[in-house]
């Protein structure tokens, strides 16, 4: 299954005041999606970008029957688990920032409601709850008012527009403060406008 691979950048983590743990696409690698920090994060934070084997964190469509991305499925959401509880051990998790890229924003969204507490915030660009339904009976914690900022195009190739606003509504019930930005004609990509979006609305 997945190697605990990690790519580092920031502060050390025993000096670190804050964490942002990215989490790139398919096809994608963890130095890709590092390029983001720099829009988040400043050198006094602990900045982590785990790779998945082979630059996917599950064979098929986040949409496909759980069973079929079993079991590289819990074994990212184990990866993820785990990179959270190492953090942890230094950085209280209500200064912990999760955010990922189509894939790895799936991965964000669904490590943030099974894992529910606290966070400092989570960023979903073009993402949503995995399954072929949303399986509510997986999501039993409270968010505690973590702001999610979740962002997808009106007509996206990869994340139907009515998987986010379902997620929007999962997460809102489990006490998180969400924003959908929903942007028409959007490609599959992650806009300036998006980034600029996610930053104001979750560090305001």
């Amino acid at each position: 299954m997945h190697r605990y691979d990690i790519k580092e950048s920031g502060s050390s983590l025993p000096q670190a005041s804050k964490a942002l743990i990215l989490l790139h696409g398919r096809g994608a690698s963890s130095e890709d999606i590092l390029s983001l920090a720099g829009f988040f994060a400043d050198k006094t934070w602990y900045v982590a970008a785990p790779q998945a084997t082979g630059s996917q964190w599950y064979p098929y469509s986040f949409m496909t029957p759980v069973a079929q991305n079993e079991p590289w499925l819990s074994s990212a959401v184990d990866y993820i688990s785990r990179l959270l509880e190492d953090i942890s051990r230094y950085i209280d998790k209500k200064d912990i920032y999760i955010m990922g890229f189509s894939q790895g924003a799936c991965l964000s969204a669904e490590v943030a409601a099974r894992f529910a507490t606290r966070y400092g915030g989570v960023g979903v660009f073009t993402g949503g709850l995995i399954g072929e339904r949303i399986y509510a009976e997986n999501y039993n914690g409270n968010l505690k008012g973590t702001k999610i900022y979740i962002s997808n195009g009106d007509n996206d190739p990869h994340i139907p527009m009515y998987r986010s606003e379902e997620t929007q509504k999962q997460l809102d019930s489990m006490g998180a403060e969400v924003m959908l930005d929903i942007f028409p004609g959007r490609g599959h990509t992650i806009t300036d406008k998006e980034i600029d979006r996610a930053r104001s609305f979750i560090f305001s």
